[in-house]
C-alpha cells in the first residue's frame, strides 16, 4: 500500500516546489525553451511531443525519487490516464475531426462556410456566432476537446488564421464547460463531495452568467486587436456581443436550476443564444461598418474597393434544401452525443451484451466483465493508493484504479456514430471514405500522442499525490479562500485537462476546506467547477486538439503549442479572477444568491 505524503521533505514550502517540478518542466519547455529549427529559426518552446515527453520524465523522477511512490505504480498511473485518455478525449476527437474533413472531401463545408457569411459579413460576429454560440452546443454534447476541434476548424475553413482561430476558441470555449458532456462536470462534483446535484449546477448558474455576458465582448477585443483594429471596431459591435452574450446567459440562468434541463444548460443556452443573435442581426440591428480580416482589407485596397461596399451585390447561391442538407451532419453530431449523453442509453449500451461474460488476468491483474462493458484491474495500483487527511476524510477508501472500457456508450462513439451516419447521408463514394480516413490519420498522429503523455503525466500526478500537495497550498488563505477556491479548480483543470477530473480530483477537498474555514459549502464546492472553466484554455490537451484542428501543415502545427500557450495564459489567469472576485462577493456580500440544501 502506497500512504500519500503531502510533506515527504519536512518543509510545506520544499514539498511545495518538488510537488511543483513536473508542471514548472511542462511550462517551460511549452512555452520558454529557445531553440533554433532545421532551417535556423529560432522559437520559443520546443515541439509539443518533446515537451510532453520531458515533462512525464520530471513526474516520473519526482513521484517515484522525492515521494516515494513505488515505481510499478508510477507506470500503472501513467498507463491509466493514457488509457483512459484514449477512450475518453482522443476517441471524440478523431471522430469530430473524420465528421469535418468528409464535410470538406464532399464539398458540402462550402455551403455550410456560405450560410454562415449569409448571416454576417462582419468577421466580428463570425466569432461570436462560432466560437462562442455554435461552440457552446458542441461543448454541451460531448465536451472534452470537441467544440475546440470543430468551430477551430470552421473558422479556418471561413478564412481565420490558424493560430487567431485556435486562440479565439480556447477563449470562447470558458463559460459553457461547468456542463459540458451532458452536465458530466456537476455529475462527477456531486459525487464526490456528496452534495446535491441539482443545488450544484444552480450555484454554478448563478456565477458563470457574468462571465458568459462578458467572452463575447472579449473575443471581440483579441481578435480585433490581432487585426490590427482599434477599440473603436471593438466597441462598435456591442450591441451584437451584448445579445450574444445576455441571451446565453439568461438560459444558462434558468436552464441550470430547473431539474429538467440543468444537465443539458450548455445545448439549450447555445441554441438559443445562435437563434436570437442571428435573428437580431437578421431585423433588428447590423454593424454600420463592416469589418474584415487584415488580408481581406488589403486585397480590397489594391483594387480600390471599401469594406463597406463588400458584399452589398451579393447573392446567396445555394437553395434552403442544399443549405439544409449541408447542415445535416452537424445536426446528426448534436443528436447523437446528446442520446450518448442520456444516463438511459448509457445503461443500456453497458449492459447490451451482458450476457457475454469473462474473467482471466492480465499482467497478473483482474480483467474481466461483460463483452460491453470490460473493467482491468491497474495491477499494482488499484486500492493499493491510499490518500491521507487533510485531503479526505479520516477512514477513506483507498483509491479505485480500473480502466473501464466502456467503448459502446463512450462519448467518442456516438461522435463516431454521427460521423458514419453522415458519411451514409452525405454519399460518400469509397475513394472518399479512404480520403478522409487518411486526412484525418494524417492530422492526428502527433496529437493522439501528445494528449495520450500529458493525460498519463495528469494520472501520475494524482496518484502520487502531488497534485494535493499544490491543492492544500491554496488553503492556507483563511478568509481569502474564497478567491482561491476558484484557482485551486482552474489548477485541477490544468493538471488533468478536464474540469470533470479537476472536479474529482478536489471536490472533496473543497467541501472538508470550507467546513474547517466556516464557508458555505456549496458556494466553495461549486467555485471548483467554475473556476476550473478559466484553466480549459491552458491545458495541453485542449491546446494540442486546437493545433490539430486548426493547422494543416504538421511543421506550423509542431511549434504552434508554445505561441497559442503564451498568448491565452495570461487571459486564463485573468479569468479565474473575476471567477475568484465574484465567489468572494457570494461569500461576503451577497451570500442570498446563495442556493439552500434540500432536506435530507
Amino acid at each position: 500500500m502506497y500512504y500519500q505524503s503531502y510533506d515527504p521533505l519536512g518543509n510545506a514550502f520544499l514539498s511545495t516546489l518538488a510537488a511543483a517540478v513536473p508542471i514548472g518542466v511542462l511550462l517551460y519547455f511549452i512555452a520558454l525553451h529557445p531553440h533554433r529549427d532545421a532551417q535556423g529559426v529560432r522559437h520559443l518552446g520546443v515541439s509539443a511531443p518533446y515537451a510532453a515527453m520531458f515533462g512525464v520524465v520530471a513526474a516520473f523522477l519526482v513521484s517515484c525519487l522525492v515521494f516515494r511512490m513505488p515505481v510499478p505504480a508510477a507506470v500503472s498511473a501513467f498507463a491509466l490516464g493514457s488509457l483512459s485518455g484514449f477512450l475518453g478525449i482522443i476517441w471524440i476527437v478523431l471522430g469530430a475531426m473524420f465528421l469535418y474533413t468528409m464535410t470538406v472531401v464532399t464539398g458540402k463545408f462550402e455551403v455550410v462556410k456560405e450560410s454562415i457569411i449569409h448571416i454576417s459579413f462582419d468577421r466580428r460576429l463570425q466569432c461570436v456566432l462560432i466560437a462562442f454560440s455554435f461552440g457552446a452546443i458542441i461543448e454541451g454534447t460531448s465536451g472534452f476537446g470537441t467544440p475546440v476541434a470543430i468551430a477551430g476548424a470552421v473558422m479556418v475553413g471561413l478564412g481565420f488564421k490558424p493560430f487567431q482561430s485556435a486562440v479565439l476558441n480556447l477563449l470562447a470555449n470558458t463559460a459553457p464547460v461547468a456542463w459540458g458532456a451532458i452536465g458530466t462536470p456537476i455529475v462527477t462534483l456531486a459525487a464526490v463531495s456528496g452534495l446535491d446535484q441539482l443545488t450544484l449546477s444552480t450555484m454554478a448558474g448563478r456565477q458563470l452568467p457574468w462571465v458568459s455576458v462578458l467572452v463575447p465582448f472579449w473575443l471581440v477585443a483579441v481578435f480585433v486587436k490581432m487585426e490590427g483594429g482599434s477599440w473603436k471596431e471593438v466597441f462598435e459591435v456591442w450591441p451584437a456581443t451584448l445579445c450574444a452574450g445576455v441571451s446565453f446567459a439568461v438560459m444558462q440562468y434558468f436552464a441550470s436550476s430547473t431539474n429538467e434541463f440543468h444537465l443539458m444548460t450548455d445545448v439549450v443556452s447555445g441554441v438559443f443564444s445562435v437563434i436570437v443573435t442571428a435573428l437580431f442581426l437578421r431585423f433588428v440591428w447590423h454593424p454600420k461598418t463592416r469589418f474584415l480580416l487584415r488580408s481581406e482589407r488589403e486585397a480590397l485596397a489594391r483594387e480600390g474597393k471599401s469594406a463597406a461596399t463588400t458584399g452589398s451585390n451579393w447573392k446567396y447561391p445555394y437553395s434552403v434544401g442544399e443549405t439544409v442538407y449541408a447542415w445535416l451532419p452537424w445536426t446528426i453530431l448534436i443528436l447523437c452525443c446528446a442520446i450518448w449523453g442520456m444516463p438511459e442509453w448509457k445503461k443500456y449500451l453497458n449492459a447490451l451484451f451482458a450476457g457475454v461474460a469473462f474473467k482471466t488476468t492480465l499482467l497478473g491483474s483482474p480483467f474481466g466483465g461483460t463483452l460491453s462493458l470490460p473493467v482491468w484491474d491497474m495491477p499494482a495500483l488499484h486500492n493499493l493508493v491510499q490518500r491521507m487527511p487533510p485531503v479526505v476524510l479520516e477512514g477513506a477508501k483507498p483509491e479505485a484504479a480500473r480502466f473501464t472500457i466502456n467503448w459502446l456508450s463512450a462519448a467518442g462513439t456516438g461522435v463516431f456514430a454521427a460521423a458514419l451516419l453522415s458519411g451514409l447521408v452525405l454519399r460518400l463514394s469509397a475513394a472518399q471514405w479512404g480520403e478522409a480516413v487518411v486526412l484525418t490519420a494524417r492530422r492526428m498522429k502527433t496529437p493522439v500522442v501528445v494528449i495520450a503523455l500529458v493525460l498519463g503525466l495528469g494520472f501520475l500526478t494524482r496518484y502520487s499525490g502531488t497534485d494535493a500537495v499544490l491543492g492544500l497550498a491554496f488553503t492556507g488563505a483563511g478568509p481569502l479562500y474564497p478567491f482561491f477556491a476558484a484557482y485551486l479548480g482552474w489548477l485541477g483543470v490544468f493538471l488533468t485537462g478536464s474540469d470533470t477530473a479537476s472536479n474529482a480530483l478536489f471536490g472533496s477537498l473543497q467541501r472538508i476546506t470550507a467546513q474547517q474555514l466556516g464557508l458555505n459549502e456549496v458556494l466553495i464546492v461549486a467555485s471548483n467547477s467554475t473556476g476550473g472553466v478559466m484553466g480549459k484554455m491552458i491545458d495541453a490537451q485542449s491546446i494540442m486538439v486546437a493545433c490539430a484542428a486548426c493547422y494543416e501543415d504538421p511543421k506550423e502545427r509542431t511549434h504552434a503549442l508554445g505561441p497559442i500557450f503564451r498568448t491565452v495564459f495570461w487571459h486564463s489567469l485573468a479569468g479565474a479572477a473575476v471567477i475568484g472576485v465574484i465567489v468572494m462577493l457570494q461569500a461576503y456580500v451577497f451570500p442570498g444568491v446563495i442556493p439552500v440544501l434540500p432536506p435530507k
